[in-house]
């Protein structure tokens, strides 16, 4: 009577446990500096902010939206991807907003998979890159994530465990997830990888899901590229995107999906028995911020890429060096050598209690992110620096 069979199938929350400590200490009046959750820090831009209030003034706006999104925002994402990738969609059938990347995904898994499907999912992953299949029956099979110190992915061993996990998975995957630039690894790819992902996709049977969600937070001249500068990639695959990071919007919950049409439809059709859509004011600011001018995306990048630089810098000179990234609002940090015996979780927890930092243990995210943490540059650089001296202080005791 009491068994809730999906909701048994989700962990515990690893991140909980460096949450409630994180609370415990601000209940007693201590300072974290907080790098733990990938939220945004910073204002949304005015201009979107403006029309968002002048939006909500008009009594027209109230009621009930579109649970697929209003066509004005459908048609500004597809001209989001014709001006960023000289790729053109149907903003009918080949489009749909979402209240965010996560309630897309999860949207989108529970609309097509059945039960007992398996989807391939590359270990360490943004949780819900798991979850949300595991949540509509499916099964989940990892492949480990190899890339080189400079976050790159290894593509030739990328493929290698692919094809081992098509040989091996009974019965045969039905769903590849990808997520370039990656959380929480940053690793990323080139444009080629997506064409030898496509064309394993048609191979093999498979449907690709794409997470572009950090396309815009590049640095030192890395572009990100899309599934859908590949060529067939409408034929097998979708991509999703969100406003959260490259505007400062991760409140305002906007996303998208496009793609094949197929897996589009599905989409659609769910949501409009489950969903209203977003408040329409939202909707409309959204327009604006995809459709108008893109320097605060631009200055956005250069904050957080500043950030980087400064954690780096600070972080190497009180004794903890981490590899360089280019890519993502964060960095992912092996464990100091001599706290290596510690494990990320328990690491996380002292330099929590001990430091006054906190960061997300790398075993929250898959087997093969144990040994690393993820720090979210969410923080300004005076506290960045603050929190390396306090770094120094908890190293020096080993």
């Amino acid at each position: 009577m009491n068994e809730f069979e999906r909701i048994e199938r989700l962990p515990n929350y690893i991140f909980a446990v460096v949450n409630d400590l994180k609370m415990q200490a601000r209940r007693a009046g201590e300072d974290i500096i907080d790098f733990s959750m990938g939220n945004p820090d910073g204002m949304t831009p005015k201009h979107i902010v403006d029309k968002l209030i002048e939006s909500a003034q008009k009594p027209k706006t109230h009621g009930y939206s579109v649970s697929k999104g209003i066509y004005k925002l459908r048609e500004a994402i597809t001209n989001w991807y014709a001006n960023r990738y000289n790729v053109t969609f149907d903003p009918e059938t080949e489009a749909v907003a979402t209240m965010g990347s996560k309630e897309g995904y999860v949207h989108l898994a529970q609309a097509v998979t059945n039960v007992g499907d398996v989807a391939i999912v590359p270990d360490p992953t943004y949780p819900i890159h798991s979850y949300a299949f595991m949540l509509a029956g499916a099964s989940v099979r990892k492949t480990e994530l190899k890339y080189n110190n400079q976050y790159q992915l290894d593509e030739d061993l990328f493929f290698e465990d692919l094809e081992k996990a098509i040989i091996e998975s009974v019965p045969k995957p039905k769903f590849l997830v990808l997520n370039f630039p990656h959380n929480p690894t940053t690793v990323t790819v080139t444009k080629e990888f997506y064409q030898r992902a496509v064309d394993f996709a048609k191979e093999n049977n498979l449907w690709i899901i794409s997470d572009i969600a950090y396309a815009d937070i590049t640095f030192d001249g890395y572009k990100t590229p899309s599934i859908f500068e590949a060529k067939g990639a409408r034929d097998v695959a979708v991509e999703s995107f969100t406003l959260s990071k490259s505007y400062n919007m991760a409140g305002w919950r906007v996303g998208f999906i496009v793609g094949n049409k197929t897996l589009i439809g599905a989409v659609q059709k769910y949501k409009s028995w489950i969903d209203y859509g977003m408040f329409t004011p939202i909707q409309v600011a959204a327009t604006i911020a995809l459709n108008g001018p893109q320097q605060c995306v631009k200055e956005i990048t250069e904050n957080y890429k500043h950030r980087r630089d400064v954690l780096l810098e600070s972080f190497a000179n009180s004794g903890w060096k981490i590899d360089k990234n280019n890519a993502t609002m964060f960095c992912w940090a092996k464990i100091p050598e001599k706290c290596q015996f510690m494990g990320s979780l328990e690491f996380s927890k002292r330099l929590l209690t001990e430091a006054k930092v906190a960061v997300s243990p790398g075993i929250g995210f898959g087997a093969y992110g144990e040994g690393y943490v993820r720090i979210a540059l969410i923080e300004n650089e005076k506290r960045i620096r603050q929190a390396a001296k306090n770094i120094k202080r908890f190293l020096d005791k080993f």
